[in-house]
């Protein structure tokens, strides 16, 4: 007989766009079984969303008729079907009821929306990030919350009594690599390592850039000249170039929130250490939440939402 630790309830998937997740989830909300591989939306959309689904359905045992909640770039217009998006300010809460259910197959198989911003002068998206507030709600409670989930396109979201009022979008790490590739500063770098946390040059550009973000083109600058002129090194340079650019992200993004706001990091991997060092060279000192764990939690709350599992 099944244990009601290791009897499966429902299916939570979190499929980016070159990144597959899958977890079995039992009854008592334990991980019974895990599936990560590269059949992301990319792949998907070549060899089929529901073969590459039942694929990793199979692999893991899971009953047919289990149902299976899904975020992320399944949902987008180029994914699996359009889950749309909820218009923000919207509650988290609402999020799961706005899920899209997959026709023409047997299971119940929904996929989450993501957040929109409708604003003629700041438009903006959300497609997966949505799921992981809704996940770390617990983790903030009340009150007013500024979090930043780092990534090539990082969000940094505004929460207010449990609803999103805002967000915005930072094209940080494309443009770190657009200009690290395509611009004189190439010559500076070309023989860096990876970049840490701990360097003092990524430090103290960060900190610059909080304090007088209207200089960032100039501390770009200043990166070649420094190779050039005042022996700065391949890594020191690389890590002032990311400095500046990340800090320049800081600094817009406290400017959209008061003085004292309270600040959440979403952390995974090598970026969610290198952000946590940043806010830190800031003055500031957010609250960690792990990334993996908030997607799960939220896959977890809009699977209690939709089936009062």
């Amino acid at each position: 007989m099944t244990t009601p630790a290791l009897e499966p309830a429902y299916v939570a998937v979190d499929w980016g766009t070159s990144s597959f997740r899958l977890w079995l989830i039992g009854r008592d909300g334990s991980v019974i079984a895990e599936r990560r591989s590269g059949d992301g939306m990319t792949t998907a959309a070549r060899t089929g969303f529901a073969e590459v689904l039942n694929a990793h359905l199979a692999a893991v045992s899971a009953p047919a008729d289990l149902p299976v909640l899904i975020c992320g770039m399944a949902g987008a217009k180029q994914g699996w079907i359009e889950a749309g998006y909820l218009d923000t300010p919207a509650a988290l809460a609402d999020i799961p009821a706005a899920a899209v259910r997959i026709p023409g197959v047997a299971a119940d198989i929904r996929i989450l929306p993501g957040l929109a911003q409708r604003d003629a002068v700041t438009p903006d998206v959300m497609r997966g990030e949505e799921t992981q507030l809704l996940g770390a709600a617990n983790a903030l409670g009340t009150g007013d919350h500024l979090v930043c989930m780092p990534g090539t396109h990082s969000k940094w979201v505004r929460l207010s009594g449990g609803r999103v009022t805002g967000f915005s979008t930072f094209m940080t790490g494309e443009l770190f690599e657009a200009i690290a590739r395509n611009t004189i500063l190439s010559h500076a770098i070309a023989e860096a390592g990876a970049i840490s946390g701990e360097n003092a040059a990524f430090r103290a550009a960060v900190a610059r850039m909080v304090e007088t973000p209207a200089l960032a083109t100039s501390q770009l600058f200043s990166v070649r000249a420094g190779s050039l002129i005042a022996g700065l090194s391949p890594d020191d340079a690389k890590a002032r170039l990311s400095g500046t650019l990340i800090g320049l992200e800081i600094a817009g993004a406290l400017s959209l929130v008061a003085d004292g706001t309270p600040v959440a990091l979403v952390v995974s991997g090598g970026l969610g250490a290198l952000y946590e060092a940043a806010l830190a060279a800031a003055g500031l000192a957010p609250t960690l939440i792990d990334a993996d764990t908030a997607v799960r939690n939220g896959l977890a709350a809009g699977a209690k939402a939709l089936w009062s599992l």
